[in-house]
C-alpha cells in the first residue's frame, strides 16, 4: 500500500520500499529534503529499532538510496555522476552479500542485469567508512565491467549492519516481469533478475530459512 509522506503511520506494513524518481528538493542534494518527511521519522525508528529481533525491512532504490543515507540508515552519500550526464542503460551487477533480507534468495556472487537510470548515482564515502563496510561485507551489489558513474569501489548498493536496510542505485523493480525488463539469453526484454529482491524479502518475512 502507498504511504503518504506527510503522515507518520506505516499502517502496519511489513516492509517499506523508497522508490526511485526525483524526490522533492533533489535540486539541493538527492534525498536531503525528503529525509525530513514525517513518515521518515517512523521509518528510521522502526528500521533501526535496537531492541527488536525483527526490525523493519527497508529498501531504497535510486533516489530512495540517498534518502536512506541522508537519514543515516546507510553510510555514504550521492553526488553527480562523474561524467555529469544522465545515464540510462541495462547494468550487470554482482551480488556480493546474499545474507540480507532483500538478497537471501540470490546465490553468492550471482550476476544479475537490471536497468539503471540516474544523474546523481556516484556513491561517495569516507576512506575510513569505505574500509569498514568492505571489511564487514556490507557491499551488497557491485557494478560489473566499467564503472558507470564513478562510485567508490564500483559500489552499486550497500546494507546496514543488521541486513534489514538496503540501498541500491539501479532499478530492480524494472526487471520483474517478462516483456518489460532487460534483454537476456531468453529474448528481448525478458530479464526478470530484479524479482528475486522482492521474493527474498517476502520469504524472510514468512520465516522461510530454506
Amino acid at each position: 500500500m502507498p504511504l503518504w509522506h506527510a503522515g507518520q503511520s506505516l499502517h502496519g506494513v511489513d516492509a517499506v520500499v523508497l522508490p526511485g524518481g526525483f524526490s522533492y528538493g533533489v535540486y539541493l542534494r538527492a534525498g536531503a529534503i525528503a529525509r525530513f518527511a514525517p513518515v521518515m521519522e517512523t521509518v528510521v525508528k522502526e528500521a533501526g529499532a535496537a531492541a527488536s529481533s525483527s526490525p523493519l525491512p527497508v529498501l531504497g532504490i535510486c533516489n530512495g538510496f540517498p534518502i536512506l543515507t541522508e537519514a543515516q540508515l546507510l553510510p555514504g552519500s550521492m553526488i553527480k555522476n562523474d561524467h555529469l550526464k544522465f545515464l540510462c542503460k541495462d547494468q550487470v551487477l554482482r551480488v556480493e552479500n546474499n545474507q540480507t533480507v532483500w538478497t537471501s534468495q540470490f546465490t553468492d556472487n550471482e550476476l544479475i542485469t537490471v536497468p539503471m537510470k540516474n544523474q546523481d548515482g556516484h556513491y561517495v564515502v569516507s576512506a575510513e567508512e569505505l574500509e569498514r563496510i568492505e571489511a564487514e561485507s556490507r557491499v551488497v551489489f557491485r557494478y560489473v565491467g566499467a564503472n558507470p558513474n564513478g562510485s567508490r569501489h564500483g559500489i552499486a548498493g550497500v546494507t546496514n549492519e543488521r541486513g534489514n536496510v538496503v540501498g541500491l542505485m539501479p532499478h530492480p523493480e524494472h526487471a520483474v516481469e517478462a516483456g518489460y525488463g532487460p534483454d537476456d539469453a531468453i529474448g528481448m526484454r525478458e530479464g526478470t533478475d530484479g524479482l528475486t529482491i522482492f521474493t527474498s524479502v517476502v520469504s524472510s518475512l514468512a520465516g522461510d530459512t530454506t
